[in-house]
């Protein structure tokens, strides 16, 4: 298994991040929520890593010269310019030099575990065309992994941030290996959010010593929250 998983992140000092929580929690606890959901990512990540046959990566969103500093632990790599899936396309395509499957993930579903991780990275270590995608409660996704060199233009076929943009993205990316589907996971988008990816951490039987601090600012924020309008 040579499987490589990128965490995709914005830099909060650097570019606005989890605007939709402004008007409930304010800013700033917005982006102290943000740092630590993307910290308890990237602790499973380096868990899933441990064995040495998976190894972790930042996709930063800005330069790495502007913002390397603010995200510690894993290697760099940058997301480059363009649509979201342009900047998916880029991170993928660099990847790919180096290792046989590439797993893309966000920082907003951090409940989720190491053996999901592990289990998308093994269904990849195979000789035939292998796709995997993770869907979102939103009906994005907050995982995708492939073992292959994908066209250009399957990436920006769909219409990203929209309810039916995995069933779209799969439908794009159909003719490049065949589909392993993990779990639904909640992000952490909204107000509305909060309550239930608290309650997905709380029942987590191995919680990171990230995601149990994560569970305990998530429990806090919740009696500031405001409902959205």
């Amino acid at each position: 298994m040579n499987c490589a998983i990128a965490i995709f992140v914005k830099s909060p000092e650097l570019s606005p991040v989890k605007t939709r929580l402004w008007p409930g929690i304010g800013r700033a606890h917005a982006e102290i929520l943000y740092r630590a959901s993307a910290a308890a990512v990237r602790s499973v990540v380096e868990r899933a890593s441990a064995g040495g046959q998976v190894h972790g990566y930042w996709a930063l969103a800005e330069s790495a010269e502007a913002s390397a500093r603010f995200w510690p632990g894993l290697v760099h790599v940058e997301q480059g310019e363009g649509s979201l899936g342009e900047r998916m396309a880029a991170v993928y395509r660099h990847l790919r030099q180096h290792h046989a499957g590439v797993i893309l993930i966000g920082a907003d579903a951090p409940q989720l575990e190491s053996s999901a991780l592990l289990q998308a990275a093994d269904w990849l270590d195979a000789g035939e065309a292998r796709l995997v995608i993770g869907r979102a409660v939103d009906g994005g996704f907050w995982l995708f992994g492939g073992n292959r060199d994908i066209a250009a233009h399957a990436w920006i076929e769909s219409r990203y941030s929209q309810p039916d943009t995995a069933t779209e993205f799969v439908r794009a990316m159909d003719t490049f290996g065949n589909w392993l589907e993990l779990g639904n996971l909640q992000d952490i988008d909204t107000v509305a959010d909060i309550a239930a990816v608290r309650a997905k951490l709380e029942s987590l039987p191995d919680a990171t010593v990230e995601q149990q601090a994560l569970c305990e600012l998530l429990g806090e924020f919740s009696t500031i929250a405001e409902p959205c309008p």
